[in-house]
């Protein structure tokens, strides 16, 4: 979906830079898929990982601003928390995805659950980094012709 990506599009906050840019999406959810993985490990996040990945929100609730940093990068950094979600799922026995884990706010979800959970807002973003590359289109395509 981002092959081919320039670090002008990857940085592309949408219209009047008011939307989150596929970098921040794309780190947004290696952090949240990280913690799933320590969920499931039932461990808080090693603080050098949640220094590289986080926090979830910044101190105006939003997602953390990310610029500047290579599309090889930040993939490669989703690649890995990915690979340690897809790892720790293998293990994973019947009993084990009905399991509750903490979850937010004083609730708890099952870990079946949490895997949905982690498809569906993967899938949630990817709709938003798509809507972006279509407006980043037609935002060049406008300075061309002009």
């Amino acid at each position: 979906m981002v092959t081919g990506m320039s670090q002008e599009e990857l940085d592309f906050k949408g219209p009047n830079q008011k939307y989150n840019s596929t970098a921040q999406l794309i780190r947004h959810l290696a952090y949240v898929d990280l913690n799933w993985v320590y969920r499931i490990k039932d461990e808080p996040i090693p603080k050098k990982l949640e220094e590289k990945y986080g926090p979830m929100l910044d101190k105006n609730n939003e997602i953390p601003l990310v610029s500047g940093v290579s599309l090889e990068k930040i993939l490669s950094d989703y690649d890995h928390v990915f690979n340690m979600f897809k790892s720790i799922c293998y293990q994973l026995t019947e009993i084990q995805l009905n399991q509750t884990v903490d979850y937010e706010n004083g609730t708890a979800a099952t870990i079946r659950w949490g895997i949905w959970h982690i498809a569906d807002h993967s899938r949630y973003h990817q709709a938003h980094i798509n809507q972006l590359r279509k407006w980043f289109k037609e935002e060049n395509r406008e300075y061309r012709q002009d």
